[in-house]
């Protein structure tokens, strides 16, 4: 009786166990659900991209309002999907229509989906509207897909491939600042790539790319990080890189550690 008993006791800590673990990474990798705690930012509607984005005002914009991004078909589910082909970037005109959220964030926790269609497809996802986290297929060094840009690649193999669904789950905590506007810490970010942790508590150096990039890309060489908030920005370049379940929750990451 007492065997049965405690046998029973293991397989009922070993289900809660199993779908405590389920549940944790349901919130992890492609087809993530969003939390009750998290709010949209791109939900497959036209109403949500108008109502959400806009296109980034930096000195290389050529694009005009109402945003031209086309929501495509999604290849795999059927679904309407954001396309960042934009006919003002066409032949990789950089910085020309990136479109960026309106609200603005400091610290937050980030669920972005992306598939690319075409050998050599090139995008970005940019923290802040600074830090680029590559989209890019074919390439696996610090300047390549799922990389930390120009500072730390990412395993290339954790890429799903072309015509495939991949996740980036993102923890980032902004730069802290001093009383008198001084840099005292770098901006800190933990990311899972398609499920697997590929950065942890990563200080990220700079902007790079210069002021066509985004926010402070212009200062002191993207060194001269400020103290304000920037939205989430998309990069178009001229590719068809598709995204689709985009959710962000705002977070206040009191300590130095972005784990998660």
């Amino acid at each position: 009786m007492n065997l049965y008993t405690n046998n029973c006791s293991a397989l009922i800590c070993f289900f809660l166990l199993f779908f405590t673990i389920q549940a944790s990474f349901a919130q992890i990798g492609v087809g993530a659900k969003k939390p009750k705690s998290a709010k949209w930012l791109f939900d497959g509607s036209r109403e949500m991209l108008d109502e959400k984005w806009t296109y980034w005002e930096g000195p290389g914009l050529k694009a005009s309002l109402p945003i031209k991004w086309q929501l495509s078909e999604d290849p795999v589910h059927g679904d309407l999907v954001l396309n960042t082909f934009d006919e003002s970037a066409a032949n990789g005109r950089y910085g020309a229509a990136d479109i960026v959220t309106k609200e603005k964030y400091r610290d937050f926790r980030l669920h972005i989906e992306f598939l690319i269609p075409k050998k050599g497809g090139n995008s970005g996802v940019y923290l802040q509207n600074r830090y680029e986290i590559q989209v890019l297929d074919g390439d696996s060094t610090s300047h390549g897909m799922a990389a930390i840009i120009n500072e730390k690649a990412a395993p290339y193999h954790v890429y799903n491939g072309l015509g495939k669904w991949n996740a980036y789950d993102i923890q980032f905590r902004a730069a802290r600042f001093d009383k008198q506007g001084k840099l005292i810490e770098r901006p800190l970010v933990t990311i899972y790539f398609n499920g697997v942790k590929v950065h942890e508590n990563e200080h990220i150096q700079q902007v790079w790319g210069g002021a066509y990039s985004g926010l402070d890309g212009g200062n002191d060489g993207g060194k001269g990080v400020t103290d304000r908030p920037g939205g989430l920005k998309l990069q178009s370049e001229g590719h068809e890189v598709l995204y689709r379940n985009i959710w962000i929750e705002n977070l206040n990451i009191k300590k130095s550690n972005t784990d998660f």
